[in-house]
């Protein structure tokens, strides 16, 4: 949302000369004279008060024209965690049996309020219940392998067998000892130049790649459960990590294709639609009308631009890569200037 309370522009302002900090995430600051946008923070000059104006969040600036800056890079810094959240992070990881306590994390230095707002605006749940996730995941992984299940509870933190029972079954949707055949998704979080994404994946691969705020994504995660008879919990494994490296080096030019494994649980047209979808050339682009074409299905446009909008996996299967036949953007649920930037992204790197 554009602001336009003067006192809040005047606050905001001073906040931007002052690089303060707290602001960081707050607003948006778009320059006119320059079309980039930035955060609280940034290190560039700083523009008069006539050449500004402020958004509540990045997309509204992208989609009024602006750029993200590249010093202070706003969609990714605005998003990243804190350095105290990344340090409560990686206690959860260096020690996934334990279950961390808020008096640990201030003997470490980090503040369980900052931890706890950052997760529940973040994930939308609280730090503990991502170490339980956590936690429950690391279980699941062990009991699969053949581990006994009073081994694994009591190894996990739990004082009682019937406490380790209820939280398994309430997350993994069976008791720990009808488990065995019982599928997962892991959910993690990515920052990209764009703003921060969600990537879910089980153990036969990257089922889900979305931007946080794309349009009817729950409806995607509770079609992405049911498809897969699965439950989503947080948690990380090869293919997350795997598929963090790729999308890093496709925002920074390097990467052209993927490598990692992908899961895309749908029909069989609209499988068909999702490979045709990966056998468009990067920093091209193509129409509904050419795809149905290319499927031999000359008369399923229409059809194909729905299975288009199911698609889970965004970049990956680079739906964004299809525009309208009058070269027109048509609708994608990242946001068209997101595609605008995706397609520019790829021009500019092509030839590298």
């Amino acid at each position: 949302m554009l602001i336009t309370d003067n006192k809040k522009i005047e606050l905001y302002y001073q906040a931007l000369l002052e690089r303060n900090q707290s602001f960081v995430g707050i607003f948006f600051v778009g320059v006119k004279t320059t079309s980039v946008f930035c955060i609280a923070t940034c290190r560039a000059r700083k523009p008069k008060k006539e050449n500004v104006e402020f958004y509540t969040n990045f997309k509204e600036a992208l989609n009024n024209g602006y750029r993200p800056c590249k010093v202070c890079k706003p969609t990714q810094n605005a998003n990243q965690a804190p350095e105290q959240v990344e340090s409560a992070i990686i206690l959860v990881k260096e020690n996934p049996k334990e279950k961390i306590t808020d008096y640990q994390l201030r003997q470490k230095g980090i503040s369980p309020e900052v931890v706890r707002r950052w997760f529940k605006k973040n994930y939308g749940m609280t730090f503990h219940a991502y170490q339980r996730m956590y936690r429950i995941n690391n279980a699941f992984q062990e009991l699969k392998q053949g581990k006994k299940t009073t081994a694994t509870a009591f190894d996990t933190g739990y004082e009682s067998l019937s406490g380790f029972g209820y939280t398994f079954k309430k997350l993994v949707g069976k008791s720990p000892k009808n488990s065995a055949e019982k599928n997962l998704i892991l959910i993690n979080r990515l920052t990209t130049p764009l703003g921060p994404m969600f990537v879910c994946a089980t153990n036969n691969g990257i089922c889900l790649l979305e931007f946080v705020d794309r349009r009817m994504l729950e409806t995607e995660f509770k079609d992405l459960q049911k498809l897969l008879k699965a439950n989503i919990i947080s948690g990380e494994n090869e293919h997350i990590k795997q598929v963090k490296k790729e999308i890093k080096e496709y925002f920074d030019g390097s990467r052209k294709t993927f490598d990692v494994k992908l899961e895309t649980p749908g029909t069989d047209f609209q499988n068909l639609v999702w490979k045709c979808l990966q056998q468009i050339a990067y920093g091209t682009t193509t129409t509904y009308e050419k795809q149905a074409k290319k499927i031999n299905n000359p008369k399923a446009i229409r059809a194909v631009a729905s299975a288009n909008g199911y698609n889970r996996i965004a970049i990956i299967v680079p739906c964004h890569r299809v525009i309208g036949k009058n070269g027109n953007m048509t609708g994608y649920g990242g946001g068209i200037e997101r595609k605008k930037w995706l397609i520019e992204h790829e021009h500019k790197n092509a030839s590298r």
